[in-house]
Formats: structure tokens, C-alpha cells, sequence
């Protein structure tokens, strides 16, 4: 049994994207993960659907959040959009803590910034990025960033672990070290890597969400669009 050209560029495809990844740092550089600076590294990325973007919590020390946005508001939670909450990173943490997004739409593009205002507003400092977004006309990154360089203040609404055009299926990994503010959380957590008030603490239950069965439907159908195309004649017996 063998298989036609087609069929296994089809495969090849579908199998590269659904094993598609990328790592963008939060509060550092790449190349200097103690940087502990207001910004997320690369600030840009493109992701095709099936991509799990990785944001690496490596700022050391420093307090972020991964809040979803929207170019008209880029200081602002998008309504149904996604929120990681604040993860404090003390100087001891190890390994770092990061949290993973699933892109699920990328006809559109994703915009997200740092919701904590200590010691002054993160996302008008600038510490704001995008997925798949324009790289001419009126909607580029540059303008983007400079409309949140704008903003007097960042909205602290909680967002949710499933978004527009990616989702989450758990709320972020938090090892020893850190300290993880979920979205829920009313008061805005402190900069440093320190828990106070009613806050929760660094042990958390990683909770599944609708992203869970949202991933397995897109395999599922997957599997079935591949089984599809073998059974339409793409195999050479």
C-alpha cells in the first residue's frame, strides 16, 4: 500500500500544524530573561490555526497578566476575550511559570496587553502584543502600541480561559516561587511576587474549560477530513 503525493502533503500539513508552537516572553527579553522589563518579546507573531503559543512568564522580578484585547481598545479586556490573571515571579522561582493558548481562528487578529497598574500602568508603557495581525495599513502593531502608549489607565476586568480566536484549557502552571492572582480576583494584585489580602496563593487546581472538548472536536474532525480524503480515491493500493 502506498499513498499518492496528495495525500501525504495533506497529512504532512495537518500534522505540522496541530504540532505548531512558539514561546513569547513575558516581561523579558529572550535572550535576557531577568530583564524584568514592561514588555512582551516577540511583541509579534503569526500562528496559523492548531498553534499552542506558550507565554513564558520570565520577567524575574515582576507581576503581568495576559489579558486580551482590541485594537480600538488595546488597554482594555475584550468582552469573551481571554485573561491569564497575574502571575507574581519571585527571584527564586523555578522553573518559570507559563500558560498556553491554542490559536483557533487565525483569520483575525489577536490583540493582548499587561492589565497590572503597579508601580505605574503597564499597557501604557507599552506592554502590549498581537497575533497575526497586519503588517500594512491602518491597523499595524506600531499604531496599535502607540494608541495604548495613549491610555491613562488599563482595565482590570477578569477575562475568561476561552477567547476570541484562541482559548486555553487550564489556567497557567505556577510552580514554587511564584504567585498566581486569578481572573477573578477583585483587588489589583501587588508588582512584586508577594500573595496579600484574599488572594490565592501559588498552589493552584488547574480547572478545564469548553477549550478542552473545543480541541478535541478540531482533531476529531480532523481525523475525519483525512479519513475523508482516502476514501475519496487518494490512495494508491
Amino acid at each position: 500500500m502506498r499513498f499518492s503525493p496528495l495525500t501525504v502533503t495533506l497529512i504532512a500539513g495537518a500534522v505540522a500544524s496541530t504540532n505548531a508552537q512558539i514561546t513569547i516572553n513575558v516581561g523579558a527579553e529572550a535572550t535576557s530573561p531577568n530583564g524584568g522589563i514592561f514588555q512582551f518579546n516577540p511583541s509579534t507573531s503569526t500562528a496559523p490555526n492548531g498553534t499552542v503559543v506558550t507565554f513564558l512568564f520570565s520577567g524575574i522580578p515582576g507581576n503581568h497578566s495576559v489579558t486580551q484585547s482590541s485594537f480600538d481598545a488595546p488597554c482594555e479586556p475584550l468582552a469573551g476575550g481571554f485573561d491569564s490573571g497575574w502571575i507574581g515571579i519571585g527571584a527564586a522561582t523555578t522553573p518559570l511559570p507559563q500558560w498556553n493558548v491554542t490559536i483557533t481562528n487565525d483569520a483575525k487578529p489577536i490583540w493582548f496587553y499587561c492589565k497590572q497598574l503597579l508601580p505605574a500602568p503597564h499597557c501604557s508603557a507599552g506592554m502590549v502584543g498581537g497575533i497575526n495581525v497586519p503588517t500594512s495599513g491602518a491597523n499595524t502593531f506600531a499604531a496599535f502600541q502607540a494608541n495604548a502608549k495613549a491610555a491613562k489607565s488599563a482595565g482590570q476586568a477578569a477575562g475568561e480561559l476561552v477567547g476570541i480566536g484562541a482559548s486555553a484549557s487550564a489556567e497557567p502552571l505556577v510552580p514554587s516561587g511564584a504567585v498566581f492572582y486569578g481572573p477573578g480576583v477583585s483587588a489589583t494584585a501587588p508588582a512584586g511576587g508577594v500573595a496579600s489580602g484574599s488572594a490565592p496563593g501559588s498552589t493552584q487546581t488547574q480547572k478545564p474549560s469548553s477549550a478542552v472538548s473545543m480541541n478535541l472536536n478540531t482533531n476529531v474532525g480532523l481525523l475525519l477530513a483525512l479519513v475523508g480524503v482516502l476514501a475519496g480515491g487518494a490512495m494508491i493500493i
